[in-house]
């Protein structure tokens, strides 16, 4: 299986409404290089596209175009050839993020998925690019009611701003059966859906936080709604900071242990909290997901994941990339919130994934099999033959440092953990694993793809430097 995604197009643009052909330099010409026809031939979005309902001013949106039904009498004969769907070049809606959605999500897409897209700066059209068809991996264990509601899905690609899509999807066709060639299938009720992650909301000005004794901020005071009470960015902490923000928080949870002072305790293994940006930080509109919020047990585990969305954003785009996975998690595959904890963009920045706490053992859908007693962080952009930024597997240690050491674990050591069912491991297997693990640990894919996978050894011995070990 592959986890990873042909490179996106350049940075995306500012919102705004569809771009008007004519003001595109090259809008009135054939794309002589990949034999488009001209954008002003292209049709309108096919009779039965529907953009999903979003709350009330919701930013962004999704829409959702659906692929023709295979022919009439179409089946997987020897020698029939390959089951095909595909969508003529058209224009539509401005989007920035795209992905092939199908009904159910036990049934696997088999085949390739290849997408082209105009940009709304010049009007060209992009190459054939390639989703990542298995991405049923990246999700909530079956057994959950997160799991059993979910779609089947491709992993999200970042195209940057555009306003025209061809899509092209087909099965594979390569199978051998008693002598004879035979061929997938394509799931039913496949559909592309085409994401507009929206403007994320400005921010207020934020007030200094209140410092404690060691000079870390007051956490957010009981009682406070989340979007009142939460900071845009919870600030980087030295060690002893940390430490003493630990000590706080246990004083108030366990007032006669906190009396004795940090000076008879004990100090954890724990590294510094890095500076993280919130969900309020990069502009998650809190009405797409559920809720109420889901917590696992102790975070014995980290699992690391990149996004397979594509390597051309900035730095300075990744709210939107993020906003854009948000909306594709929770409206086109049905997942509950974001699928990872964390996530991390190339210039080593660190926000907030899935709702519930930053600090808390919130149960995610990132690791099919291992979600409980895990955390879940993926890195945006796709490094299965690119090398990642040093800031990014850097963000990694510091994140684990601290996260893991909440819970008292080794960055260097192993766990223990029990399959929740896995291609790889069988439900209720008890299966050893490195505490900071790849998904393909857990789950037989290329992800985190190749050259991060081998940034891990790295990030471990980090990590433990940082916790103190």
């Amino acid at each position: 299986m592959t986890c990873a995604a042909a490179l996106a197009l350049p940075a995306a643009l500012p919102s705004g409404a569809l771009a008007a052909t004519a003001a595109h330099p090259r809008a009135g010409a054939a794309d002589t290089s990949t034999g488009a026809p001209a954008a002003d031939a292209l049709p309108a979005a096919p009779p039965g596209a529907h953009t999903l309902p979003a709350a009330d001013d919701t930013p962004g949106h999704t829409r959702s175009l659906p692929l023709p039904d295979a022919p009439a009498g179409r089946s997987s004969e020897p020698g029939e050839g390959p089951d095909e769907r595909a969508l003529s070049p058209r224009e539509v809606e401005p989007f920035s993020l795209l992905g092939v959605v199908w009904d159910d999500p036990d049934a696997h897409l088999e085949g390739r998925v290849q997408v082209r897209t105009r940009s709304t700066v010049t009007g060209a059209w992009s190459g054939w690019q390639e989703l990542e068809s298995h991405h049923d991996d990246h999700g909530a264990d079956r057994s959950t009611p997160e799991g059993a509601a979910g779609r089947g899905a491709t992993a999200p690609l970042w195209v940057g701003r555009s306003d025209a899509v061809e899509l092209r999807v087909t099965a594979r066709d390569d199978h051998r059966h008693q002598g004879e060639r035979t061929t997938d299938r394509l799931p039913e009720g496949l559909r592309l859906d085409l994401v507009d992650p929206g403007e994320a909301p400005a921010l207020e000005e934020e007030p200094a936080p209140r410092p404690t004794r060691a000079g870390a901020p007051v956490a957010t005071p009981a009682g406070l709604p989340a979007a009142a009470g939460e900071p845009a960015v919870l600030p980087e902490l030295t060690r002893e900071e940390t430490l003493a923000e630990l000590e706080a928080a246990r004083a108030v949870e366990e007032p006669e242990a906190g009396a004795a002072g940090p000076q008879q305790r004990a100090q954890p293994y724990v590294g510094p909290r890095p500076k993280i940006v919130t969900r309020k930080g990069w502009g998650a509109d809190e009405k797409l997901r559920e809720k109420n919020f889901a917590y696992t047990g102790k975070v014995k585990a980290a699992f690391v994941h990149h996004s397979a969305t594509g390597n051309n954003y900035t730095c300075a785009q990744a709210p939107s990339v993020i906003r854009g996975i948000y909306r594709y998690h929770t409206q086109s595959s049905g997942w509950r919130d974001l699928g990872y904890n964390f996530m991390v963009d190339k210039c080593g920045t660190v926000y907030e994934g899935r709702a519930g706490g930053v600090d808390k053992a919130v149960l995610g859908a990132h690791t099919l099999g291992f979600n409980s007693n895990s955390t879940g962080i993926a890195v945006l952009g796709s490094y299965s033959s690119v090398k990642p930024p040093k800031a990014a597997v850097d963000a990694v240690a510091k994140l684990t440092a601290w996260k893991l050491g909440l819970s008292g674990a080794n960055p260097k050591g192993k766990v223990t953990l029990t399959s929740g069912g896995s291609n790889l491991y069988a439900k209720g297997k008890k299966v050893s694993l490195h505490v900071i693990s790849g998904h393909r640990d857990g789950y037989s894919t290329e992800c985190p793809g190749t050259r991060l996978y081998g940034q891990l050894g790295t990030a471990r011995s980090a990590s433990a430097r940082l916790q103190g070990r």
